[in-house]
């Protein structure tokens, strides 16, 4: 039986709402046209300062120098055992410079409910997650955390976050940022590469 997946655009400035129906695997639609304003005077990493899940503030600067994923999660989507692949990626490469970050995100169909504290517990005794972990934003649109408006412009295509788990691996550099789709798993063989890759450099 096809299963209904809610998701949204925005045509001319006027936001629809619609529904893709699709018979199997994880559906979710394309935004045609940006919606994600560009950050004003945010050019790296290093210039935001974000809450993590328990309210404290940590500047993202002490990452420049690091190999950095940014996902945006979710603990009520399809997608949510990627939490297992993301933290055996930090296991594998933290000793050697690698931090994985996880941002919690209730824009897609509200799979994202829980309160910090409830997001923490689920994460951490579901999937043993040890990573960092921050509060939780909006990813994409218009009222999309500054840290996003950056990632998404960083990249070539400047496309809108698309669904729960999508992937920005950012360089050593702080500047430089590689995208990968929320449907690419962890332990894809292209962000193990460009994992590596960035590691080496």
């Amino acid at each position: 039986m096809a299963r209904l997946c809610i998701s949204e655009r925005y045509e001319d400035g006027i936001f629809l709402d619609f529904r893709v129906g699709f018979a199997r695997g994880l559906g979710y639609a394309i935004l045609p046209k940006q919606s994600t304003p560009k950050a004003d005077d945010m050019k790296s990493l290093g210039d935001f300062t974000m809450k993590d899940i328990n309210g404290k503030d940590q500047p993202l600067k002490q990452y420049v120098g690091k190999t950095v994923m940014i996902v945006n999660t979710a603990s009520k989507c399809g997608l949510t055992p990627q939490y297992e692949g993301l933290e055996a990626l930090y296991d594998k490469y933290k000793d050697q410079g690698f931090v994985m970050l996880g941002f919690p995100c209730n824009q897609f169909m509200g799979q994202e409910p829980g309160t910090e504290k409830e997001i923490l517990e689920f994460c951490t005794t579901k999937f043993d997650v040890s990573f960092p972990m921050f509060s939780k934003v909006n990813v994409k649109g218009p009222d999309a955390h500054p840290l996003y408006q950056w990632l998404v412009h960083a990249t070539p295509d400047s496309k809108d976050v698309e669904w729960n788990f999508g992937k920005f691996l950012i360089a050593k550099d702080g500047k430089t940022v590689t995208r990968f789709g929320s449907r690419t798993t962890p332990g894809d063989d292209a962000i193990v590469a460009a994992i590596e890759k960035s590691l080496a450099e």
